[in-house]
């Protein structure tokens, strides 16, 4: 069936990204399949992260389904949008219907994307993963794609303003090998490894990073751990 949604919503977020000059820093991507399906497995820092998980897949023509909270879905904008380009609604009280969509997607050769913290760090580190993904993976018989993205919090993340004026922020996207999800493994011993790899693009990203804060007042964005202002993980926990 043809994408008659997806590709022009693609277009016009590479359009957007132009006239804001956000400088996209992407390697790894000959790492997704170019057919079969896979579960791609990203951290989560900001509102846009479906957005820029999903561009990783384009160098191999590849469209990626998200599992995102329905509330997305009930939405008059984005709500149509996200049913239009084959996402997948997930109700936290009732997930087992979503999960039934997703293995059907992966069965039919989809990337499902998916963020394992379930809800963006605040602290921007790692949070613990679930193991959804992983037994997923194993029940499909698909690999798992690590991805990291980073730089994403700054334009748009939890309990911060919008910043999309012409800024320059950059953003840098790392793809890492597939990990097999065999099912002779403990899902969770799987959810690990994933969750080892991802921080490793993760540091890999903050490296590569081209940007530092200009100032104390704009290091909200720099993990603690990295001298910034970004409340730690126990803080974040604490403040609940």
């Amino acid at each position: 069936m043809a994408e008659l949604v997806y590709p022009p919503v693609i277009g016009a977020a590479h359009a957007l990204f132009r006239a804001l000059d956000i400088r996209i820093d992407m390697k790894g991507t000959e790492h997704i399949p170019r057919q079969g399906g896979a579960v791609l497995v990203s951290n989560h820092i900001g509102y846009l992260d479906f957005v820029f998980a999903g561009l990783t897949a384009r160098p191999q023509k590849r469209l990626v389904r998200f599992m995102a909270k329905e509330s997305v879905f009930r939405h008059k904008v984005s709500g149509p949008l996200m049913r239009a380009m084959k996402h997948i609604p997930v109700d936290r009280k009732q997930g087992e219907a979503a999960y039934r969509h997703a293995l059907e997607s992966l069965r039919s050769g989809e990337i499902i994307g998916v963020f394992p913290e379930a809800t963006i760090s605040q602290s921007f580190t790692l949070k613990s993963f679930k193991s959804g993904a992983a037994r997923m993976a194993q029940e499909a018989g698909v690999p798992l794609i690590p991805v990291a993205l980073w730089g994403t919090q700054r334009l748009w993340t939890k309990g911060r303003p919008r910043d999309l004026k012409r800024s320059h922020i950059p953003v840098t996207l790392r793809v890492g090998e597939p990990i097999e999800a065999p099912t002779d493994h403990y899902a969770g011993a799987i959810t690990r490894r994933v969750r080892e790899r991802v921080q490793e693009l993760l540091d890999s990203a903050q490296r590569a990073y081209p940007a530092a804060p200009k100032d104390s007042s704009d290091s909200w964005w720099l993990p603690a751990h990295l001298g910034g202002t970004a409340p730690t993980p126990a803080q974040v926990k604490e403040a609940g």
